[in-house]
């Protein structure tokens, strides 16, 4: 069937075609420094480090392009504030985003270019804008005429017409039109700026990806991403100088993640509910979180709730747990030929799920089908080997488990009995029962059944379940797990 990714460009999902065969260009919009990354921006780094992770399992050689936007208004307000010089602010919180995305297991990008280091690509972009006509220089200030560029609207749908009749347009008496928008920003007493042919200033916001973009991967490339909320005005922009710039088209196909939701309103800084990472993994594994992050479509909004991240941790224990539990029946060496279908081909139904436009939730239902299948030959078959699946078949398994997690979805990264007993040692906290007193009830219950004292094993069961403790009986004996308890 081949990968099919909904193009915003086009509003449809479209087959993907590289422009070079066996080759993919990328850039996605990175973040602005002057803040610690909230989970929005978990949620898109995450989402295209997946599709990163995606593309080389393919086999695609990908040159993946991520910026930083290391000067802005943001940067330099927040620097007046705090009473830091702009560029070390900047420099801090790069150091800060890498912290929070190595602790989720980001792979780093091939190139991750800063606004502060292309100054001489972005006046060179700028002076081709104004030498073709799609920009004009007033008082130091450098303006991209949008009337001048017949495609705007086209990745938004917006209209020029009802953009400047709507309310919200900026008034600025420099601007031919109220929608022009700023190349190149006159310097401000007290701001940060490079000498430039129009005069000390600063580059704004927009051009800079379209500099960065074109010097890595060349006029025209494959994929352009970011979140929702940068299709307008950012992308919108970046298309009109791009285009304009090139005279031809810029990328292929385009990339929004929808919002993150926190417990069903919208993220703010006005309603105080926005939730940093750095704040979020205090209270659980990072692979909660990325599991959580890929449990809805990435272009549906994504509500976030301690419920939700308590499923998304019971969820990523399961699995994990479904792998020791693998483990043991491999060890029992099964004689039946029986190959149930949950737990067969699951490398080719996780592509196709993926070449569904990255249908992530689809990849995570396809590990859990397979992590019932497998308790359910546990707790069927107990040590009878005449109807285990073969060794084989259940070692293939647990090789496309691990494979297509750690390589694609970044989670089963860790050794499986260290995760299940840590996260044991954890989920018995509340339940008012140590792990040793569970060993220690487990072991009396396996020497009652081997006494043939079914009652006192019955009672043992029961207890333990009272604390919301599971017993399940497999080959190699007894184990045990909290219940879930969403």
């Amino acid at each position: 069937m081949g990968l099919r990714i909904y193009n915003t460009l086009t509003r449809k999902k479209d087959v993907f075609e590289p422009l070079n065969p066996g080759r993919v260009g990328m850039y996605v919009c990175g973040v602005t420094v002057y803040d610690l990354c909230h989970i929005g921006h978990a949620r898109s780094v995450v989402l295209f480090d997946v599709i990163y992770r995606f593309l080389m399992k393919c086999g695609f050689a990908v040159t993946y392009v991520r910026n930083f936007t290391d000067v802005d208004d943001k940067i330099i307000n927040r620097a007046n504030q705090v009473g830091d010089y702009w560029k070390d602010l900047a420099e801090r919180f790069i150091v800060e985003f890498y912290t929070d995305m190595d602790a989720l297991g980001v792979l780093r990008p091939t190139h991750e270019p800063k606004a502060t280091e292309h100054i001489g690509e972005i006046q060179a972009l700028i002076t081709n804008l104004i030498h073709k006509g799609f920009a004009y220089e007033v008082d130091g200030d450098v303006m991209y005429s949008v009337e001048s560029f017949s495609g705007y609207g086209k990745l938004s749908g917006k209209k020029i017409e009802d953009l400047v009749s709507g309310a919200r347009v900026e008034i600025d008496q420099k601007k031919r039109n109220p929608l022009d928008f700023a190349l190149w920003k006159a310097a401000k007493p007290g701001e940060p700026y490079w000498d430039s042919p129009w005069g000390p200033g600063r580059p704004g916001w927009h051009i800079e990806c379209s500099a960065m973009s074109v010097k890595y991967l060349g006029e025209r490339f494959d994929i352009h991403g970011g979140g929702a909320d940068l299709t307008f005005p950012h992308h919108e922009n970046e298309i009109a100088q791009s285009e304009a710039a090139a005279g031809g088209a810029f990328a292929t196909y385009w990339i929004h993640n929808g919002f993150v939701n926190i417990r069903s309103e919208k993220m703010s800084k006005s309603l105080g509910n926005v939730l940093n990472i750095r704040d979020i993994l205090k209270t659980c594994h990072p692979e909660t979180l990325r599991l959580f992050l890929l449990s809805s479509h990435y272009r549906s909004p994504l509500d976030y709730s301690d419920e939700s991240l308590k499923e998304a941790s019971s969820a990523l224990e399961r699995l994990y747990s479904a792998i020791l539990v693998l483990d043991r029946l491999i060890d029992a060496k099964g004689l039946s030929s029986d190959r149930p279908e949950e737990i067969m081909n699951l490398s080719s139904r996780f592509v196709e799920a993926m070449e569904d436009d990255f249908n992530t939730p689809r990849c995570l239902a396809i590990l859990f089908e397979a992590a019932r299948c497998i308790n359910r030959i546990n707790t069927e078959y107990g040590a009878n080997v005449e109807k285990i699946p073969s060794s084989e078949t259940l070692l293939n398994c647990r090789t496309d488990i691990i494979n297509l997690s750690r390589d694609v979805l970044g989670i089963l990264k860790e050794e499986p009995v260290a995760f299940v007993e840590r996260a044991r040692h954890a989920g018995t906290t509340e339940l008012g029962i140590t792990v040793s007193e569970i060993d220690g009830l487990i072991s009396e219950r396996g020497q009652a059944r081997k006494n043939r004292d079914f009652k006192r094993a019955d009672e043992i069961r029961d207890k333990l379940a009272g604390f919301g403790i599971l017993i399940e009986d497999g080959p190699k004996g007894a184990t045990w797990r909290v219940k879930d308890r969403n």
